[in-house]
């Protein structure tokens, strides 16, 4: 499955040199994240108000190049399930189609208490990594 969303960087975004501050790019992806969620119909208040949340517990990223204030940046997003209880995403942060940033995020879903529990209904028909 595969998500675009579009970013535009402000001054606030930049640094000391007038580039893109490199936490940002993770504010980024989660904001893509976030979209991807809503599109499948999940409201995560109404979830976490039902004992069950997303939780980031892995990311692994490469910084490939810069952005500066005034760009236009898209983050496109591939996912998919592996195993019952995580949602794997591979993201890319593009300028001008190029990628600037490239991150690999795994989230679990769990209950409030910190337990793992199986991915909302809605997503249980994501295609599955061949490694399942």
């Amino acid at each position: 499955m595969s998500h675009r969303f579009p970013i535009r960087i402000f001054y606030e975004d930049t640094d000391m040199a007038g580039i893109v501050y490199y936490a940002n790019y993770l504010r980024y992806i989660e904001r893509a994240r976030s979209d991807i969620v809503e599109q499948f119909g999940l409201d995560q208040r109404e979830m976490r108000a039902q004992g069950i949340v997303f939780v980031v517990t892995r990311v692994e990223a490469d910084y490939l190049g810069t952005a500066g204030f005034g760009d236009r940046l898209e983050v496109r997003t591939t996912h998919f399930a592996k195993g019952a209880t995580r949602w794997i995403f591979h993201q890319d942060v593009c300028r001008e189609d190029k990628v600037i940033f490239r991150a690999l995020v795994t989230a679990v879903c769990m209950t409030t208490d910190g337990k793992p529990t199986r991915l909302p209904a809605k997503l249980r028909s994501l295609p599955k990594d061949a490694a399942g």
